[in-house]
């Protein structure tokens, strides 16, 4: 990944750059930068950990955030675990995928997840970059980390995947780093089951938060996330109740 200028350096090795603006993937008319950082060495997950706390995100083995020239539409935002409690909707949902089971292992990619994937990303993202993506890049995105990751999958009866999430384990809670489902099992409402599904994961493990990622109100493939309430956003002043 190539950058214009270093940013600043928090120690020796770590430094923090910002990438060369782009257009928005969200919203038309914008203009996306970020700022970022590896996560390479011993203490990539403290390191990281601290970052989660301050509005960043990973991707690969880079820890970014936006920066964007003007705007402030993407909000990192949190799920409080012990007090949420599932609508009448999310709990039709929940009971809707009672047939299914979940298991968490060391990120491996397979070409049985690859192909779900990419359905995935051609039904619901089609007109993203990600829609391009070959089983490397697929991989690359698996099992490229330096923290302690979880790739979980989610199976029926039979035994057939329908679903995965790539989690990060933080010191204070779950990152849903990227989720995929099956797209055509419309009526089960995957992308609510599995958010639900960590949030339920979280209480059992003790931990008070799960990082949805950034929340763009204007924009309907992110606004989702309000739904999940309570919910806190990262800004200028630190983390703040958000409202659907």
């Amino acid at each position: 990944m190539r950058s214009e200028r270093t940013l600043r350096t928090e120690r020796p090795n770590r430094q923090f750059y910002r990438m060369p603006p782009r257009p928005c993937p969200y919203l038309v008319g914008r203009i996306e930068q970020n700022i970022f950082t590896e996560l390479s060495g011993p203490d990539s997950q403290h390191h990281y950990d601290l970052l989660s706390q301050s509005g960043f995100r990973r991707s690969h083995s880079i820890a970014y955030r936006p920066a964007c020239p003007g705007c402030t539409a993407c909000v990192p935002v949190r799920t409080v675990v012990r007090e949420f409690v599932p609508s009448r909707s999310m709990r039709r949902v929940l009971a809707a995928n009672m047939d299914l089971t979940a298991s968490e292992a060391i990120p491996f990619a397979t070409p049985e997840q690859f192909y779900v994937f990419i359905r995935y990303l051609r039904a619901r993202h089609g007109d993203g970059e990600m829609a391009l993506m070959q089983y490397d890049d697929y991989r690359g995105m698996i099992e490229d980390t330096a923290l302690n990751t979880v790739l979980t999958e989610f199976r029926t009866g039979d035994g057939s995947l329908i679903g995965g999430c790539l989690v990060d384990r933080l010191g204070d809670g779950l990152s849903a780093v990227y989720s995929f489902f099956e797209p055509e099992e419309r009526r089960r409402g995957l992308g609510t089951y599995i958010v639900l599904w960590l949030i339920e994961r979280a209480r059992q493990l003790g931990l008070p938060y799960v990082y949805l990622g950034y929340w763009i109100a204007e924009s309907r493939k992110m606004s989702y996330k309000s739904r999940f309430q309570p919910l806190e956003g990262f800004g200028r002043g630190g983390w703040q109740p958000v409202r659907e």
